[in-house]
């Protein structure tokens, strides 16, 4: 392979433009916000923040918090997800490993877990690209819902809504 040329001027912007069917970048430089009503409540002492929904390629990257020992339904993922644990820690009941923070954690594709905050953690906060959905399930593998990234969109112009941001502020985040 030749080696990569030397940039002359390295610090000079691209000096084109970018392509008109381009999307607009996201820059949010409050993810973890001060306004708790940003936060979208998921179920029982859990919430989530979202960053970017994009509906053409069907994922969703949000920050998930959960307070006072709260437990993330049972699901399974028909494709990859990857977590960065920003604050506290947690496990899966299915595995003996824990996520603390600062860990990176990679979920293949098929498994199947239950997320769990344990009891002396106040509050956990994690970085999530989910592909895909997020199928619900029992114990048993029994369906009991899913979410996706139009579910997450619903929920958040629902939410928003309610609070008093207005249906239309999730838009920022929707690509």
């Amino acid at each position: 392979m030749p080696p990569i040329k030397i940039d002359p001027n390295p610090r000079m912007p691209y000096q084109h433009a970018m392509p008109k069917e381009a999307l607009p970048d996201i820059v949010i430089p409050d993810a973890i916000p001060a306004d708790d009503r940003i936060w979208v409540p998921q179920g029982e002492n859990v919430w989530f923040r979202p960053l970017c929904l994009n509906r053409s390629a069907g994922y969703w990257m949000n920050l998930l918090k959960v307070r006072k020992a709260g437990v993330l339904s049972r699901h399974r993922h028909p494709q990859a997800v990857h977590g960065l644990v920003l604050k506290g820690r947690w496990h899966y009941l299915e595995h003996d490993w824990i996520a603390e923070e600062g860990g990176y954690v990679f979920e293949p594709p098929g498994e199947t877990h239950t997320l769990v905050v344990p009891d002396d953690v106040e509050e956990m906060i994690t970085f999530f690209q989910v592909n895909g959905i997020m199928y619900y399930v029992d114990a048993h593998g029994e369906p009991l819902g899913f979410e996706d990234v139009f579910t997450k969109i619903d929920m958040c112009r629902a939410h928003y809504a309610a609070v008093g941001l207005g249906a239309d502020y999730v838009d920022q985040f929707i690509r």
